[in-house]
């Protein structure tokens, strides 16, 4: 935009007036991010007024966020906070408000263990003046007895990391490199399928059916020269399809015909989750990198995923960190441990994951009872079929429902879109009904 062009829309000639031009340009998108702005000697000779009103505009504008100096090289527009947030993800966010949301795919808070009880317990064993060496283990003795007692097969070695999209991140650093292909679930989950993106990986698509991954895919995307296999066991996100014993069995028999794929498992549910704790690690032992988060069952704020695996991968996972965050807090590990063993906190975490299991059941009868039959799955997500995507979230926004758009979950866009996923586990049951009849309304024609 020139300098006369941008001259003749303020309003004013205030170093306010001339400030609140520019933002409400970058807000309508008029000026983008990258877009460099007149001089501050060419906009005020435009304007009529001094360099020092116009400077003083511009400091304005760069104490908001909205624009970056560069001395000679001149005042560019910065991306606004959006674009700081992956492209799937961005997606998934990019949704009107509504009167209920149910797309954010996080737990109900109101089922989380209290974390009170446990800090202060914590805090009383723990004094203050008790220091951590930097070259101490990263998993706190006790967290790894608790681990390994309900851990799917003998892991090598385990650990503890920031999440679960933190550790597939890791693993996935040690395993491959960029260009090598990587068999992923499709619909998968958006976050993971940006991360495969920004390492620089070539993804190959596996679709499931209502028994998990299907093994005549995973045969194809093995042929493909894929190096790792990403699964998500049970609770899949956005399906809520498990996989069953036998089909874990038949996916490790066509993984035997490529001995040198790592398989890496995001059992991202973990303890709320209803179904049975499926892995190949017992059937592939020394391939399989199995990951469980605690996020949906104890709260996303404690940050703590575990990994367990191979030691040629969690060594190097462990010495890589060290080089970075070094450990996850010890202090927040030892109130996950204090979760794990006090009676109140794990009968929390039974009762969310019977709230859960009923709250998926209740929609999923709903819905049939309208003659939209979904499966209810695992998790705290449904995937539900609509005859178009855009006419669905439009109608549902008119309902005052807010839910996640089906395509960003495609690896495969050939296949995106006639989908919706409904984050189930914030559903109350006074809106069950309500929900159910405006779905049925946008899946249709």
């Amino acid at each position: 935009m020139s300098p006369q062009e941008l001259a003749a829309l303020v309003e004013g000639r205030s170093p306010r007036a001339i400030a609140a031009t520019v933002a409400r340009l970058v807000h309508t998108g008029d000026l983008l991010p990258g877009d460099r702005l007149p001089t501050v000697r060419q906009l005020a000779g435009a304007l009529g007024v001094s360099p020092a009103t116009v400077g003083s505009a511009w400091r304005t504008l760069a104490t908001a966020g909205l624009v970056i100096s560069r001395g000679r090289a001149g005042t560019s527009v910065l991306p606004g906070p959006a674009s700081r947030v992956p492209p799937r993800y961005r997606d998934l966010a990019d949704a009107p408000a509504a009167r209920l949301d149910l797309a954010g795919g996080a737990p109900d808070p109101e089922l989380l263990p209290d974390l009170a009880p446990a800090l202060a317990r914590v805090a009383r064993r723990l004094p203050a003046t008790r220091t951590t060496g930097y070259l101490d283990d990263p998993v706190v003795p006790e967290l790894e007895r608790l681990l390994r007692t309900g851990w799917p097969f003998r892991a090598q070695r385990l650990t503890v990391v920031d999440g679960a999209v933190d550790a597939l991140s890791r693993v996935l650093e040690q395993v491959v490199g960029f260009g090598d292909r990587v068999a992923v679930e499709d619909p998968g989950f958006p976050p993971l399928l940006d991360l495969l993106d920004h390492l620089g990986l070539d993804r190959v698509a596996v679709p499931l059916d209502a028994h998990g991954p299907r093994p005549d895919a995973l045969a194809g995307a093995l042929r493909s020269g894929v190096r790792v296999v990403l699964l998500q066991p049970r609770a899949h996100n956005p399906t809520g399809v498990s996989t069953t014993p036998t089909r874990a069995r038949e996916l490790a028999t066509v993984l035997r015909t490529a001995p040198s794929v790592w398989v890496v498992e995001d059992d991202h549910s973990g303890e709320v989750a209803s179904s049975r704790d499926v892995s190949l690690g017992p059937l592939l032992p020394d391939r399989v990198v199995h990951v469980r988060s605690y996020s949906k069952s104890h709260g996303p704020d404690l940050r703590i995923a575990a990994v367990g695996g191979p030691a040629v991968v969690l060594d190097r996972l462990v010495a890589r960190r060290m080089l970075g965050p070094g450990w996850t807090s010890r202090l927040l590990q030892h109130v996950l441990v204090d979760l794990l063993t006090d009676t109140q906190a794990v009968e929390a975490v039974a009762h969310a994951r019977r709230v859960y299991h009923g709250r998926r059941r209740a929609l999923a009868a709903a819905l049939g009872r309208r003659g939209l039959h979904v499966p209810p799955g695992d998790g705290i997500n449904m995937w539900v079929p609509v005859h178009d995507e855009p006419t669905a979230l439009a109608r549902l926004e008119a309902a005052g429902v807010r839910v996640a758009r089906g395509r960003p979950f495609f690896s495969d866009l050939a296949h995106a879109g006639g989908f919706v996923r409904v984050t189930v586990g914030v559903l109350r049951s006074e809106d069950v009904e309500s929900v159910a009849t405006a779905l049925v309304a946008a899946a249709q024609p």
